[in-house]
């Protein structure tokens, strides 16, 4: 396998400019997609989230994309607006070396605005098929001479019922283009519609799963419906995350749960579909810089999410399929980084469990036995805390904390770097020392927590 981009047929500034991001080597998606789509060939890659999948798309786009015409000649199709702003942001370090320009179009945006900077001459769209078709039917985008065309997520595009638009935009593209898809599963509609639409496809798959999880410690907690709130304050507590995004299975379910948490003074906030475009971009700018520290979020809405410094993922409600438990906990262990994933399972959910570790392949180990608090032997079985040493940043100890239950905590001390940005733990007496954000100053939590 080619052990850098050059080699893989990438223009020179465009290998600088993503060795100054700190990418030299391809990962396996890229180089099995990169030299066949700058041959021109239709693409089917399976791979899951966190493979590098979008410089695999994103980097022939570059190479074939001409600076010096207006036209629209490549569209990046993604299900949701918080991917479209990462793929976007993505692709704007790389147009910044070609000269070419980017808009992503997507829900809750002003459409006026879009509509000037189209008309402005722009080569590459992000968007997402529901303002797409609005920007068809208004005839403010014309597809015609779009010859690159990027199906991306296409499993979740399914799930979320945009398949038939996807298809009535694949249609107004041109006939000689690229096409390539991208997808974590390929449920029998996406090959259906691949057949449909593609070209004698080159067909990638990349086998992560192992490579995604071996970076992550994994845990179940028994639990049932009435101790599970108590079970996960108690465990945030204990681990004390830098970032933790917490998994519920429907927004109302989550916005409980997040109501629940404010109200026992974590520094939380929560992210879902029904929320307006504003706060979703305002809730996952504060979790970047980690003014929040605990995300709840559902599974459409995190679909995308990708920031630094998530030591932690919690399952509080167990997924129904092993590819959204895989890309659950990939929100952690990414980039060469620990991290831990713990999942609370009611006796209901153990023929999911029993899915799940079948899929991965792995026994998952149970810090507790028997139904929750309480469990077989009448208690939780608890992972020894340590304090934090002095010196030591809250990040670098959370993350060696991130490496398992009992755990030492070899973490290297700051030289000097000043407060670390986030929350941060009061005192050096251990990873949950000092009042919390939202709670009084003798550390009893404000009842009603941060506004959302």
């Amino acid at each position: 396998m080619p052990n850098d981009f050059a080699a893989l047929g990438i223009r020179r500034e465009l290998v600088d400019a993503l060795n100054r991001q700190g990418l030299k080597e391809p990962t396996p998606v890229q180089a099995q997609a990169i030299p066949p789509l700058l041959e021109g060939r239709d693409v089917i890659a399976q791979a899951q989230t966190g493979t590098g999948k979008t410089l695999a798309f994103l980097l022939p786009i570059m190479e074939k994309v001409n600076p010096n015409d207006p036209h629209l000649q490549a569209l990046i199709l993604t299900p949701t607006r918080e991917l479209a702003l990462q793929i976007t942001n993505e692709a704007k370090k790389l147009a910044a070396v070609v000269g070419v320009n980017i808009l992503a179009t997507y829900g809750g945006q002003d459409v006026e605005r879009q509509i000037k900077r189209l008309a402005g001459g722009t080569q590459v769209v992000v968007a997402t098929p529901g303002r797409l078709l609005d920007h068809l039917t208004r005839g403010t985008i014309r597809l015609g001479q779009v010859t690159m065309l990027v199906l991306d997520e296409a499993d979740q595009m399914l799930h979320m019922g945009f398949l038939e638009d996807v298809e009535t935009i694949i249609l107004r593209t041109a006939q000689d283009r690229r096409t390539m898809l991208f997808s974590a599963t390929m449920p029998e509609p996406i090959k259906v519609l691949a057949r449909r639409v593609m070209k004698k496809p080159l067909e990638i798959a990349v086998q992560s799963r192992r490579i995604t999880l071996d970076t992550i410690a994994q845990v179940v907690i028994d639990a049932n419906d009435k101790n599970k709130i108590d079970l996960l304050s108690e465990k945030l507590k204990e681990y004390n995350p830098y970032l933790a995004v917490v998994f519920c299975r429907t927004k109302q379910r989550a916005d409980q749960l997040h109501d629940e948490l404010t109200t026992r003074g974590f520094n939380a906030d929560v992210l879902h579909g029904d929320l307006s475009q504003q706060k979703r971009e305002q809730v996952m700018r504060r979790f970047r810089e980690a003014k929040i520290q605990v995300l709840v979020a559902t599974d459409v809405a995190a679909r995308g999410i990708d920031v630094e410094g998530v030591t932690h993922v919690f399952n509080f409600d167990i997924p129904h399929d092993v590819e959204s438990y895989i890309h659950r906990i990939g929100r952690t262990g990414r980039a060469g980084e620990t991290g831990m994933a713990v999942t609370f399972v009611t006796p209901r959910d153990y023929e999911y469990l029993r899915m799940i570790e079948a899929g991965i392949k792995s026994t998952l180990e149970k810090l507790n036995a028997g139904g929750g608090k309480g469990g077989a032997a009448g208690r939780t079985v608890r992972v020894p805390r340590e304090p934090r040493p002095e010196g030591v940043s809250r990040r670098e100890f959370a993350r060696a904390r991130a490496k398992g239950p009992g755990q030492p905590a070899q973490a290297e001390r700051s030289k000097g770097d000043g407060p670390r940005r986030g929350p941060t733990a009061a005192g050096g007496k251990g990873p949950a020392a000092g009042p919390r954000r939202g709670a009084r100053a003798d550390g009893t939590p404000r009842r009603g927590g941060p506004k959302r």
